[in-house]
């Protein structure tokens, strides 16, 4: 996310680092650098001066001119300012209602709203263990009711049926009901979007919202919307009181201003940010690690929750009991350790959380290439038969040309695979028992290992 701040800010951070003692004049030089990137990642006006301004009288500050390392203690002041922007820690979703306890979606078409209740109710279900339903008041757009029948089938939540010849009012009743005769937790509301702001769609969600009297108002906003999240924000605010707000697409090549902005101006926490489109592609927010992110630090806490919660635990185990015995390592081995990277995001989402400096030596390699070749790889071994995975070396010059017919490409690719499997293969040999104490030692303990 925010890919042009985050490039300048980083370059930024690293120069500051290098400065021996803080003056008013490398502050000032500084401070012009960061609103110029801030400015031109579509950060509001009035957000870009207030930071500017709790920048500069912190940084002049006397906690600063007694700190040993100037340098360090300028990068750690901007780093909280972003946090404060953003508003500091995490802000969890509210529940403390009667059952069920109601979540109105609101915002403009095209933000995601759809999918992002279907994400937000499989992290309810699967974090707070709630069982939930919900229901589309969209009756204007083309196919949302059922876009919402089916992201809710793929969270394991229940839907509740609407059709478009009825009222937004009448559905939001309904549902109500029902939610509240089947004992359901929470009850999650789909509102219609528009293509820009209009008097009628803020009626007609105010109507909503007197009726269902919601616990949580949440604002969904398109992260790559810059500048015009802002005016969008301030007309939701003047209608709704809103309780938080949604980043979406934050994984696209967006500017990074909403998430800047939106929090000032709309006065409500960032609870929850869209980081793919998968369906379990919902991040709590948490300002201080996105701070983090944005001045190119990365956010290895997110990193390792990401892997932990992609990792097949007892797959994983029975992979390193087969290292520490010997056992064959074979294709299916190969095969699953493809399958869990990919259901941990693939290369290019684990690369957005690593620091800059990691991230710029790891960046030299064509990471669209890498996915390719790890879905070509995944596709071979799927071509082959279950007694070819567990002993490859069947797989002669007929069978690899069947191979490669079934998987769509090239004799020579089924070859580098396999030999590619070979290396690894003799290396699993060589780390059986303490055979790896033993590798490591000869490698020097990895003395040609990068280091970062």
């Amino acid at each position: 996310m925010a890919t042009a701040l985050t490039d300048k800010l980083s370059r930024l951070v690293k120069e500051m680092r290098g400065q021996a003692r803080i003056t008013e004049s490398n502050v000032q030089d500084m401070l012009r650098e960061v609103r110029m990137a801030l400015l031109e990642a579509d950060v509001a006006l009035p957000v870009v001066r207030d930071f500017i301004a709790r920048v500069k009288e912190k940084a002049m500050g006397q906690e600063v001119m007694g700190s040993l390392s100037p340098g360090q203690a300028l990068v750690g002041i901007v780093s909280k300012e972003l946090a404060a922007t953003m508003g500091e820690g995490v802000s969890d979703i509210n529940l403390a209602a009667q059952p069920p306890a109601v979540i109105l979606m609101a915002g403009l078409q095209g933000a995601g709203k759809t999918t992002t209740t279907a994400k937000l109710a499989k992290h309810l279900i699967e974090k707070r263990k709630k069982k939930v339903l919900t229901v589309s008041g969209d009756v204007y757009r083309p196919a949302a009711i059922e876009q919402l029948k089916v992201v809710t089938q793929q969270a394991g939540a229940e839907w509740f049926p609407s059709t478009p010849d009825q009222k937004p009012a009448d559905i939001a009743r309904a549902a109500l009901d029902y939610a509240k005769r089947h004992f359901f937790d929470v009850l999650l509301v789909d509102t219609a979007g528009r293509l820009a702001i209009d008097e009628v769609l803020m009626n007609e969600i105010k109507e909503l919202h007197a009726i269902l009297k919601p616990i949580e108002t949440l604002f969904v906003v398109d992260a790559m919307q810059g500048q015009d999240a802002v005016n969008t924000a301030k007309a939701f605010k003047e209608a709704l009181p809103l309780t938080g707000i949604i980043l979406t697409k934050t994984d696209g090549d967006s500017r990074g201003g909403a998430a800047l902005s939106v929090r000032q101006i709309t006065g409500a926490p960032i609870k929850f940010s869209g980081t793919s489109e998968k369906i379990d592609g919902l991040e709590v927010f948490d300002a201080e690690r996105h701070a983090g992110r944005i001045l190119g630090m990365g956010d290895i806490v997110a990193l390792v929750e990401q892997m932990a919660s992609g990792v097949n635990m007892a797959e994983a185990q029975k992979l390193a009991a087969k290292i520490k015995s010997g056992d064959g390592f074979d294709l299916n081995d190969f095969l699953s350790q493809l399958q869990q990277m990919k259901s941990m995001g693939g290369l290019s989402s684990l690369m957005d959380k690593l620091p800059a400096q990691m991230a710029a030596k790891a960046g030299q390699v064509d990471m669209d290439k890498a996915e390719k070749d790890m879905k070509r790889k995944e596709a071979i071994i799927l071509s082959m038969t279950p007694l070819e995975r567990r002993k490859p070396d069947l797989i002669k010059a007929t069978r690899k040309r069947r191979i490669a017919n079934g998987s769509g490409v090239h004799v020579q690719e089924v070859n580098r695979l396999l030999n590619e499997f070979d290396q690894m293969q003799g290396m699993m040999k060589k780390m059986k028992g303490s055979g790896m104490m033993k590798m490591m030692k000869r490698m020097g303990g990895m003395k040609g290992m990068p280091k970062f």
